[in-house]
């Protein structure tokens, strides 16, 4: 074997992945080893393994390439971008005649995530697909706004999770990126045509298998993606001109980015020269400001949408307790206790694979909403709840881990990449 020896390199190494067969192509592992998930397209071999309890995706792929990848990864997390998180990487693989076989990278296993395909054979709303493509032209926005040039966007490198009825989107593949101190308006039109190629493609294949919706426009699609990403793009970084006498447009902007979920961490200000008008641009901005409070009154980590939902729901209840003048903090240790706590603590156990907490708290209060509307009269959260276990939740799918659903087995006409 020429001196070769296994190498594992893992910020947290678990002796249980010396028991996996590193000596055999990951193509041909024994279905024994794997885990049933729903797997996107790739251009390199990429397989779901159960490790001591847990699920990790294992993608073979050249060793430098895998370390270019893995810090990338690391430093995204440290950024709290949202991206898969990075497990470690396997080297020094030889296969039984004692030839060198590639690296693999690991990955934690995103729970509740699912890729696009699967998401589409589904057969979703219109309305619905397109939040799923919202979702990743907010990805985009967010890398972009940290120094991230991806270089592949792609549907197939993009995991969705529910959130509050719409979706959060998460960076998979960072093989072709590049992290930088800024990017130029160049490189960011540069990602976003080979986005809007990348999508057209993709949206093809699920035309061509019969999955799109009948009349779907898959070269509209994609340019409507980039559309919403220059609007919010605009949003978060444009320039505003406002009259000294209307300053308090400072404050409507501030409101508008936080409804957006975004924090505004410093604004720059600067007068005409005459002194008349004032202009106002968001120095720094960073996503997740209703996540992070919801995170500090109640200890909750949940997708934005689902915090903007939940603290709606908490801001509801202490109006009826008519507490506006009680610290908020206590409020909300209440609200756990009383409101968020009973429900998601009896959701039943062989029900839990269905939806994260925070997504069947949400839909139960929808589910209520629409009951009282079609009684005419107030229904409780109880009786939502368990209307909602009865009719609604058992006939979910299992979006922790849609077992024995593959995605690549899907009808493929063409993939197009960059």
């Amino acid at each position: 074997m020429g001196g070769v020896a296994l190498e594992i390199m893992a910020n947290r190494p678990d002796p249980a992945l010396f028991d996996l067969p590193w000596s055999v192509p990951l193509e041909d592992w024994h279905a024994s080893y794997l885990a049933a998930l729903p797997r996107g397209i790739s251009r390199h071999v990429v397989r779901f393994v159960r490790v001591s309890g847990k699920i990790i995706a294992v993608k073979e792929i050249k060793e430098d390439v895998a370390r270019g990848e893995y810090e990338l990864l690391r430093a995204l997390r440290k950024m709290d971008m949202p991206s898969v998180v990075p497990y470690g990487i396997v080297g020094g693989r030889v296969d039984e005649q004692g030839n060198e076989c590639d690296a693999c990278l690991l990955t934690n296993h995103l729970e509740f995530s699912l890729p696009y395909r699967a998401l589409f054979s589904q057969r979703l709303r219109p309305d619905t697909a397109q939040k799923l493509l919202d979702a990743l032209a907010v990805l985009l926005v967010r890398l972009h706004l940290a120094g991230f040039w991806w270089g592949d966007v792609s549907l197939s490198n993009t995991l969705f999770r529910r959130d509050a009825g719409t979706f959060s989107a998460y960076l998979v593949d960072a093989e072709t990126g590049q992290l930088l101190p800024a990017l130029s308006n160049g490189q960011r039109e540069h990602d976003l045509e080979i986005a809007r190629v990348n999508i057209a493609g993709e949206l093809m294949d699920l035309e061509a298998g019969g999955v799109l919706e009948e009349g779907a426009d898959p070269v509209a699609i994609s340019e409507a993606i980039l559309t919403r990403y220059r609007e919010l793009w605009n949003e978060l970084t444009g320039v505003e001109r406002f009259e000294r006498g209307d300053r308090w447009r400072v404050d409507e902007r501030i409101r508008r980015l936080n409804q957006l979920g975004f924090d505004v961490d410093e604004l720059a200000m600067s007068t005409d020269l005459d002194g008349t008008t004032i202009q106002i641009q968001p120095k720094v901005v960073d996503a997740g400001h209703h996540s992070r409070r919801l995170m500090h009154l109640t200890g909750l980590d949940v997708q934005e949408n689902q915090a903007r939902r939940l603290l709606n729901d908490l801001d509801s209840f202490r109006a009826s307790e008519d507490r506006q003048n009680e610290s908020e903090e206590l409020v909300a240790h209440d609200w756990m206790a009383r409101v968020y706590q009973p429900i998601v603590r009896n959701i039943p156990r062989d029900l839990t694979h269905k939806l994260e907490p925070a997504e069947v708290f949400h839909e139960v209060l929808e589910h209520r909403w629409f009951l009282s509307e079609s009684i005419g009269d107030d229904v409780t959260t109880e009786w939502a709840f368990a209307d909602y276990l009865a009719r609604v939740l058992a006939s979910k799918p299992d979006e922790e881990s849609v077992v024995g659903v593959d995605t690549v087995e899907m009808p493929v006409i063409a993939t197009v990449e960059a």
